[in-house]
């Protein structure tokens, strides 16, 4: 998006104050034309426009918003929330500065402003994020700002790009950014929807400590379900430019994770394919008495290939995480193969002049995550299933999508021995890009 000089504005509010004072006019010298050029010239160097005239500056970003009607087996509501951090409503601030032919430096800012993430609503709280409320003893939901990027990069056309800070590490979402459907804000691997809400059981168990996120948990990674180790991270990151559809990437951060990815993207006989892998360890977690977070590894893969001339598309994802407990109460003990797998097919077609319209369903299967892996330490198996159809309409004119979609959830957990509600909701949702 390009932010326009303000140069014309100036000049038309000096002219319109020069008209309202046309008596004056005479008065004001030989030197009024130069003044007045010298102000417009200070005012185009702070303007976002021309940055401060060696480095650019492009604002972006998009606000989307969603209605969740939902039945969890026992209770059932309606909640207007945000899409949940990493898709939620935000500015983006980039820019870049030539430094030498084929070399340049630049910047990263991403402000993200939560109205109410979805990530956090649940049963007893419909507008997410929750703080504790001191006067009333109870949670209540504010929307908030955060920063969810905030970096600076130095690139060269024929090395690469290292970039320092807040950033997506080279694993961040690497499978699901392989699709390419117009289909991916509304339909992914994550429990962006339903994250905080608890799994109902059947019968006197109507409350448990359960929730629909820890049903296939990453074990304190960052993410639900498919995506872990998916919110930025301050660290430092290498990008390889493209060759011939190929590029790779791999970073570093503190207290301690490393990462490497490989992706490919290009177009053979008719078909779009795009393959992206990416493989991450985190070690020296710590026990700090109230949660057991291990040493992990994570290897997940993504495909999407579609047929041009028709617009048919598949999308898999697969990810499976290893843990080893190195201290607390299972110090000793690991968990091999928490295995998550995603599919999706549809049909991308335009049957209006507003843009394509996307049809798809959906399905996810994840084994053993649950209870935050206890119910694996304990050999005993867990299963979340997650099934869905929609529709998604791009209007090209306004940058924009909206959707109306339907999943249905279940769960079951060999440790408890209980069985639990299923859970579905309707999403009609937008977003809009700027």
């Amino acid at each position: 998006m390009k932010i326009y000089s303000l140069s014309a504005l100036v000049a038309a509010g000096l002219l319109a104050g020069g008209l309202a004072t046309s008596a004056n006019a005479a008065d004001l010298g030989g030197n009024c034309c130069a003044d007045l050029e010298e102000r417009i010239a200070e005012l185009e160097a702070t303007t976002a426009r021309k940055g401060n005239r060696k480095v650019s500056l492009t604002v972006s970003g998009w606000v989307g918003q969603q209605i969740s009607f939902w039945d969890d087996g026992i209770e059932s509501n309606t909640y207007v929330h945000d899409l949940g951090t990493t898709l939620a409503s935000h500015v983006k601030f980039t820019g870049s500065a030539q430094i030498s032919p084929g070399w340049s430096a630049g910047y990263v800012l991403q402000i993200e402003a939560i109205g109410s993430d979805g990530l956090t609503t649940s049963q007893d709280n419909p507008d997410g994020p929750a703080v504790f409320n001191a006067l009333g003893g109870s949670a209540t939901g504010l929307g908030g700002v955060q920063t969810l990027q905030s970096y600076w990069f130095v690139k060269s056309d024929q090395l690469g790009k290292i970039s320092l800070g807040k950033q997506s590490q080279a694993s961040d979402n690497t499978a699901i950014l392989v699709d390419g459907s117009g289909s991916l804000v509304p339909a992914n691997w994550v429990a962006y929807d339903v994250n905080s809400f608890a799994i109902r059981g059947v019968g006197p168990a109507v409350d448990n400590e359960s929730t629909w996120g820890n049903a296939q948990s990453c074990l304190g990674q960052g993410g639900a379900w498919g995506d872990c180790n998916g919110l930025p991270q301050n660290s430092v990151r290498y990008d390889t430019p493209t060759f011939a559809g190929f590029s790779a990437s791999a970073s570093w951060g503190a207290d301690d994770f490393w990462d490497v990815a490989l992706r490919y993207a290009g177009e053979h006989h008719g078909f779009k394919l795009a393959v992206a892998g990416a493989y991450n360890e985190t070690t020296d977690q710590v026990y700090n008495g109230g949660s057991n977070v291990p040493d992990q590894q994570y290897f997940q893969i993504g495909v999407y290939l579609q047929h041009v001339a028709t617009g048919l598309f598949g999308l898999y994802n697969f990810g499976t995480l290893d843990a080893d407990f190195v201290s607390g109460p299972n110090a000793g003990l690991s968990i091999d193969g928490i295995d998550t797998h995603y599919a999706k097919i549809g049909l991308r077609t335009k049957f209006n002049h507003l843009g394509a319209t996307v049809f798809y369903g959906e399905y996810l299967n994840g084994q053993d995550g649950g209870d935050e892996g206890r119910a694996a330490l304990a050999g005993v198996g867990t299963e979340l299933e997650v099934w869905g159809l929609g529709v998604v309409q791009e209007v090209d004119a306004a940058a924009m999508s909206v959707w109306v979609k339907y999943r249905n959830m279940s769960y079951e957990d060999d440790l408890i021995g209980t069985d639990y509600e299923d859970f579905n909701y309707v999403g009609v949702g937008g977003l809009i890009n700027f």
